[in-house]
């Protein structure tokens, strides 16, 4: 599967919010998609933890 550029992610995201949208909107999206492609990759890296130690280090907070 071929991944989208970073810019085409964006302007497919946007081109499917309202016309009205506004700049928080637009800019919590562009957010999401950030912050989603940055998981993507630490997954393809294999910096994940495992369901056990996240909830043995959720016990810790």
């Amino acid at each position: 599967m071929q991944h989208q550029t970073l810019k085409q992610e964006a302007m497919e995201s946007i081109k499917h919010l309202p016309d009205d949208a506004d700049i928080d909107e637009i800019m919590y999206h562009l957010y999401v998609i950030d912050k989603l492609r940055k998981s993507r990759e630490a997954i393809e890296q294999g910096h994940v933890i495992a369901h056990e130690d996240l909830k043995r280090e959720i016990e810790q907070w």
